[in-house]
Parts: C-alpha cells; structure tokens; sequence
C-alpha cells in the first residue's frame, strides 16, 4: 500500500534539517526580515546591487545574495543553493509596459559524487556538488530560452585539505572562483557560489530598540566573517536599455530612457508530496520512497531597496510584502503606504515624540519648521498645503506631472521624499534639484544631480545607467552615495558656482543603484531625519529664512551629515573584477565569536 503525506503552502519550511532551522532561529539578522522566510533559508533574498561597472563603464552589475548567516565551519552539511527553488531577477525598462520586461531564472542541481564518504570533499571528488542552468526572457516571462548549462559552482571554502591538498581538490580558491565565471550564449558574464557577505550593519544595536551607534558598548558588524550565496551578472547597458541603446547614445548624464528597475526574488512549488510504497520511509533510498513537488509556483521571498520590509514594514504584513511583485505594491497601499508616507523611525527623531526615547538618533531631528513654514514630522502636513497651487505648477508635485503620486493627501508628509525614493524613484524636475542656485526658493530650478523615476511599480532599485561610474581610487568616492554627491553640489566650489547639469562624484552611489560600498544603513537612516528635503533647500528648524547672511549648513545639518551608526564598511575588501565580491570565509579560520 502507498502512503503520501501531502501538505500545502508551509510544508517546505517543515522539511527542513531541524539544525538548520535552530541554527537561523538562535541569530539576529536584519536579513531574515520576515516571519515565514525565517524558517526558509535558502530562498531567502539578502541584498541586491545594481551598479554600472567602474573597469567597465560599458556595463551594470546586478548582484543577487541569498542564504543569510553562513557559518562557514557550518558542515557536514554545507550551505547550498536550494535545488527546488526558483531564484529570479527581474528588471523593468519601460514605463509604457506592464511588469516586468527581462527577467533572468537560476536553477540549481545538486550531485554527490561520492556518497560513500561523510566529507564533503576527498580525493578529487565533491559531494553536495552544485550546478546552474540559466534562462532568460526578454517578453516578461511568457517565455524563456536557456542561456547557460551545466553551469560551475564553486564549493564552499571548507579547508586547505579540502581545497589545496592532494587529498582534496588539489586546487586553490581563487582559482576555483574564476574558474566558475562562465559566459551566457547572449553575452552576460556570470557567476553563482558563496561569497563574503558584502553588507555590514550592528544587527544586534539596530534591533535593540535603534541604539545605532551603542551608547554603552562598542559597535559590531553582526555580519562580519559570515557568507553568503551569491548570484551576479554582468550586461551590457545596451541589452538592458529598452530601445538597446548603448550608453554613448545617451542625451546626457541623466537621460531618462536609462533607467532601469532591478528586483529579485524566490519561488516555490506549492505543494510537495511524500510518497512511501509499503509504508517504508519517503526518506530512504533504498525503497524506493519519492518526493514529488507539484503546482503553481509561490514567491515566497523578493528583495529590492534595503532594509525596506525588515524595517519599514510592521511585523504583521512582513509575510503579505514578500509575496507580492512590485506591481501589486500600488494595490496594497492602504497596508503599506502609511510606513512611507508616516515611518516609524521618525517618530524616535522628533523630540515631541519619542526622540528622547532612543538616544542614538540624537543628532537626526525632522524637520518640524522647515522655513519656518513647512512641518515633516509624521501625520503633519509636509507640502500638502500647496497641493494644486501655482507654486507647485509645472514641477514634478503637480497633479498633471506626478502630484498624484508624491502629493497623494494630507498627514502624508514623507510622500515627497520617502516615497518616492521607495517606490517610484526621483525625477530631475523642479523640486528634486539641489538647493545650489535656488536663491532660497526650494521649488525653485536648481542644480540637477538625480533621475531615476520609473513610476510604474513599487519597491525596486532604481539606476539611471546614463551616470557615470565614480572610480573607486577616487578621493571623491565616499560610502555616502547621493548624500555625498548633494554634499559636493551644494558646498564644493567645483560644483557649487552653476546650476548646469555636470558629473558630481557619487551620483551612481545610492540610491540611484546600490554600489557594493554604500553605507546604505546610515543613508536611510539620515534620509528619515530629513537630509533630502534638507538638500532641496527644506532646510532644518535653525536655519533661519529670515537671515539672509546665514548659511543654510547649520548644526542640525551637521549632526544629520556626521552622524555614524559605528558600522561604516564591510569587514573586507571587494574585488577590483568581476564578480567583485570576496571570496567566502573559510571554515577551518573563522570562529565568529
């Protein structure tokens, strides 16, 4: 007789090694951001970056992490990718479709080629040995060509007996990771395998209650020496741009037909049966037990700008925000919007609230007077009060341009700054320019240093491939992405003296895209006290309109621009070369006590 256990929806996550499972629920991570996902490592999305090449400015970077938390001495049973599971990156480049437009699938196999041994490696062989096939759609999903076959990934980085003795795979690591750099039948570089993890954040300050710096004790990368596995690609600007223009026919450095909207996500079957014959076990090889996994596909996991679902989503939508696509984001806005339009966080930066409450945001206070007209902190009424006036006529906050979007209604003041930059990037129209040549008026032209709008679907990362790379070696190259950039437009005499459009160091950096080196944490962060509207020349309470031999760079703006969440790089190098990311921890060398 034939025994099946069936169970829909969850029974993945039961499925898993209960070490594994108690292993993830002990940690703290800001990746494992959602309930449900918790439990499901290896479909869990991470990071994304998006970023235009700095030793090929011909190309973008998009880098996919998933798996968070990798120990590396996390044997016998290393971390893989998992090889029921559909991992996706989508890229939209065209507000006149709907959806997605390109989208690129990974799946995974798995082969023991020595299962009479418990090591993972010996004597040349691999067990747990992983490969990829690729495919790619260029019609948003209604079909798909494979691209790569039988591609390379590399092991994990057990140990030198492992790796570099004749006993094992009598090879180095390096040479392993750029061995597995494999090109796609239409043009893409590629490469999947465990890597450094490339964030760095105080994930045990972040989640006890936003003390980012710790008052009391020293800050602590909570990702250092830990991996992850990744999924890069490297295209052409001309196979991601919709008309296949290559970058040289760009109309400037902000042509808005350059920008893009990368996201990536996680799928899988909806049902998985258990089929035993003779009420032997589903689990033993030799009698002839099956797993079947059947029915529609579930994305159980998606990730785009960072730390939006583990911080600007409550925990009781957390599951609900990682089912959905983007393009459903719109529809969900009364489940959503409030925790752009009103977030959280700036409740612990307004002193009339709880900002005594959480000390390390001492220095970030919301604008609450901006001058001495304008009140951003949460349920205020921002700029709505200008809603359908000449002084918003012709600039991006009226109805007839995008007003709808970024001036929605009222008690939604961060829906001319949070919002945007979340859910519909920003565009180079009037009041998104820098304060630079504005005499004051901050609806007034300035000086442009951003265009990433692409309004037809909610949380992606958005890049405006037209922007030159910022070379690394650059003394100009900051962490600080856009923040720095604004920094330079408005105070450096290089910058400062004109309102034309010209190459500021850091407009590639976040968030138009993400570089691999972006202080992400400490940006958002500084962009919930109010350092954007503040760029745009809403400047802090202590500035004063009225004094005209006052410079708008007051102490608030000071504490915003020199605040640290102590955490300000990764705890390693990046690579000068694709795939850019180090090569993962290893084993025998990383305790992460």
């Amino acid at each position: 007789m034939q025994k099946s256990f069936t169970r829909k929806g969850r029974l993945w996550y039961l499925l898993l090694p209960l070490g594994a499972i108690i292993t993830f629920v002990l940690m703290s991570s800001s990746h494992r951001e959602a309930p449900l996902i918790a439990d499901d490592p290896l479909a869990d999305n991470t990071d994304l970056y998006v970023f235009r090449s700095p030793d090929k400015p011909e190309k973008v970077n998009i880098i996919a992490d998933y798996i968070p938390l990798e120990l590396p001495q996390g044997g016998p049973n290393y971390y893989n990718f998992g090889t029921n599971i559909r991992y996706e990156i989508h890229i939209d480049n065209n507000i006149a479709t709907t959806g997605d437009d390109i989208i690129y699938r990974f799946t995974f196999q798995n082969t023991n080629e020595d299962p009479t041994t418990f090591f993972n490696i010996r004597l040349g062989k691999q067990n747990q040995k992983t490969t990829y096939t690729l495919e790619r759609s260029i019609n948003g999903g209604a079909a798909f060509e494979t691209i790569v076959t039988n591609g390379i990934v590399p092991p994990n980085n057990i140990g030198p007996r492992s790796i570099e003795s004749p006993v094992g795979l009598n090879s180095n690591y390096n040479v392993l990771m750029h061995n597995a750099i494999t090109m796609a039948s239409t043009g893409e570089t590629v490469f999947a395998g465990p890597v450094d993890d490339p964030f760095f954040v105080d994930v045990a300050g972040a989640f006890d209650l936003g003390d980012l710096p710790r008052q009391t004790t020293g800050s602590r990368d909570g990702l250092a020496r830990y991996n992850v596995h990744t999924i890069a690609l490297q295209i052409d600007i001309s196979t991601l741009q919709k008309d296949h223009k290559n970058v040289n026919q760009a109309a400037n450095i902000l042509d808005g037909d350059f920008v893009i909207g990368v996201w990536a996500s996680a799928s899988r079957q909806a049902t998985k049966t258990l089929r035993t014959p003779n009420g032997g076990s589903p689990f033993n090889p030799t009698n002839g037990g099956t797993s079947v996994e059947e029915g529609n596909w579930v994305q159980v996991s998606r990730v785009a700008m960072p730390l939006n679902n583990e911080v600007l989503s409550n925990v009781g939508v957390k599951d609900l925000w990682n089912h959905l696509t983007p393009y459903q984001d719109l529809a969900y806005i009364s489940t959503f919007g409030n925790n752009y339009y009103n977030p959280e966080l700036a409740l612990y930066m307004d002193d009339s609230k709880f900002g005594g409450a959480v000390p390390a945001f001492r220095a970030l206070r919301v604008q609450s007077n901006s001058l001495h007209t304008f009140d951003f902190r949460n349920t205020m009424m921002g700029l709505y009060p200008l809603k359908g006036t000449s002084a918003v006529s012709g600039t991006a906050l009226d109805d007839a341009i995008a007003g709808t979007l970024l001036l929605p209604g009222p008690g939604k003041p961060r829906s001319v700054d949070i919002w945007p930059i979340f859910h519909t990037g920003v565009p180079n129209l009037r009041p998104y320019q820098l304060a630079t040549g504005k005499k004051g008026n901050p609806l007034a032209a300035g000086k442009p240093f951003i265009n990433n709008f692409l309004p037809n679907g909610g949380d992606m990362i958005r890049l405006n491939m037209a922007v030159p790379p910022t070379p690394r070696n650059s003394p100009d190259f900051s962490s600080e992405g856009l923040v720095q950039a604004a920094v330079l437009g408005l105070t450096d005499p290089r910058f400062n003296t004109n309102t034309n459009l010209e190459f500021i160091p850091n407009m590639d950096g976040f968030p138009n895209g993400r570089r691999l080196e972006d202080d992400v944490t400490r940006i958002e962060l500084q962009t919930v006290g109010g350092v954007v509207l503040a760029a745009i020349g809403l400047w802090y309470d202590d500035y004063n309109p009225a004094n005209t031999s006052q410079s708008p760079v007051t102490n608030r703006l000071v504490n915003t621009l020199q605040y640290s969440t102590g955490v300000e790089k990764n705890d390693t190098s990046f690579q000068n070369a694709f795939p850019y990311v180090q090569a993962p921890w290893r084993g025998t060398v990383v305790t992460n006590q």
